[in-house]
């Protein structure tokens, strides 16, 4: 009963948000992006896109140069074209993903990619002539196709691979030191800078890190996974030595515990620069790190964005309250740190391939892998929590979970 009393004044309160014109600085809120016109609906001022490079190829023309499938391109474009024209913050993910096609894998995966990476996701080519040059051109066709003036929509953030800190999982290139590790990853971030910068001056670049800090992901040992902090260091050690440039951090605060939302009982999660995560709870962390002198871009902090992090919910009949007030005291976090600029949530709808994970806005309809079904108490919070009555819708969905929690 709960749950629907809350609905119902969510309701009523997007009613009021949708009745007062406000005109407020850039939001935060952003979404990795599923069905566009519902993105919008919801008033998204950021979104993220995965881009599989080595899928886009159709073939290597006759001097080995690969040539974009237009096809693959059309299907990007149609994803672009609504959002941008909105006014949305795009954000790529440029990943590399086995494609089956060995002439095109072996130009795009590092040569100690394992073909057993779980997700079959490797690390850039980009420490021979050849490597570069493939990867120079396929992100010089992006760029220049999604570049300011683009009749299709500007582009302004490419972040280089997934959660390189658990690299056996997500930025594969075999077994592999933390040294190794940062010498293929740092080449490849400068080579996407370079290409992109050139085309837009005022693009970013981010390197992309999952919430493991001091710590590292407990499932790998050190040559499948190392600190995000470390990384972090060490990388910014390397793009020193071969001439700094303007870095960014793409940073992933999910729960200690991706099943529980619950982020606040976090125990991992300390107000420390030793601590083992960094999630909501104590994301601060991120941002003061990144005031330290030898980490800053012409004495500025590097900028953080939130690009992929979501709640789960529960099945059960508190489920949908928690993943609902998870979203409000993590957005109230976010907006009390000006070091972060967006805050992008994962996922549109829940996914059936996810490890039973439901991190949705909407629920997948049964039988389903992605097609959305109900529509949970989080979307109308996502909606209106950058509105004029956010701050009160909010506020009554803590409340009402504390209460909850007072009388359990």
């Amino acid at each position: 009963m709960r749950c629907l009393a809350l609905a119902t004044w969510l309701l009523l309160s997007a009613a009021m948000a949708s009745a007062q014109e406000a005109d407020p600085p850039r939001s935060k809120k952003g979404l990795q992006v599923q069905m566009v016109d519902d993105a919008l609906a919801l008033g998204i001022a950021h979104a993220t896109l995965n881009v599989q490079l080595g899928h886009l190829v159709e073939r290597l023309d006759e001097d080995g140069r690969p040539v974009l499938r237009e096809a693959s391109l059309r299907a990007l474009d149609a994803q672009v074209r609504p959002l941008a024209a909105a006014g949305v913050e795009l954000n790529f993910i440029l990943l590399a993903r086995a494609t089956g096609r060995a002439e095109i894998d072996a130009l795009q995966f590092d040569p100690r990619y394992d073909a057993r990476a779980p997700n079959q996701l490797g690390a850039f080519r980009v420490l021979d002539e050849a490597g570069q040059r493939y990867l120079r051109a396929v992100l010089t066709q992006l760029a220049d196709r999604y570049g300011p003036g683009s009749e299709v929509g500007r582009v302004r953030g490419w972040i280089v691979g997934n959660e390189v800190n658990s690299h056996w999982w997500w930025y594969n290139l075999g077994r592999a030191e933390l040294k190794d590790v940062v010498a293929a990853y740092e080449p490849a971030v400068r080579l996407v800078h370079e290409v992109v910068a050139a085309r837009d001056a005022d693009a970013r670049v981010y390197v992309s890190l999952e919430h493991h800090w001091q710590a590292r992901f407990a499932a790998g040992d050190a040559e499948q996974a190392c600190s995000g902090r470390v990384l972090l260091d060490a990388f910014a050690a390397r793009a020193r030595e071969g001439g700094d440039f303007p870095w960014h951090v793409a940073f992933h605060p999910y729960p200690e515990n991706l099943f529980d939302c619950r982020f606040w009982e976090d125990t991992t999660a300390r107000a420390e620069v030793t601590t083992p995560r960094i999630t909501f709870k104590n994301l601060e962390v991120l941002t003061d790190y990144l005031t330290r002198t030898e980490l800053q871009w012409q004495g500025q902090p590097r900028r953080v964005i939130l690009s992929e992090q979501g709640f789960h919910c529960r099945d059960d009949p508190t489920g949908e309250r928690d993943q609902a007030a998870a979203f409000a005291l993590a957005w109230r976090k976010v907006e009390s740190l000006p070091g972060i600029d967006a805050f992008i949530y994962h996922r549109h709808v829940d996914h059936a391939h996810e490890g039973g994970l439901r991190f949705g806005l909407y629920e997948n309809r049964p039988g389903s892998v992605a097609d959305p079904g109900r529509k949970r108490l989080i979307w109308e919070l996502l909606r209106v929590c950058d509105t004029p009555v956010g701050g009160r819708v909010l506020g009554q969905v803590i409340a009402q979970m504390q209460a909850d929690a007072d009388e359990d």
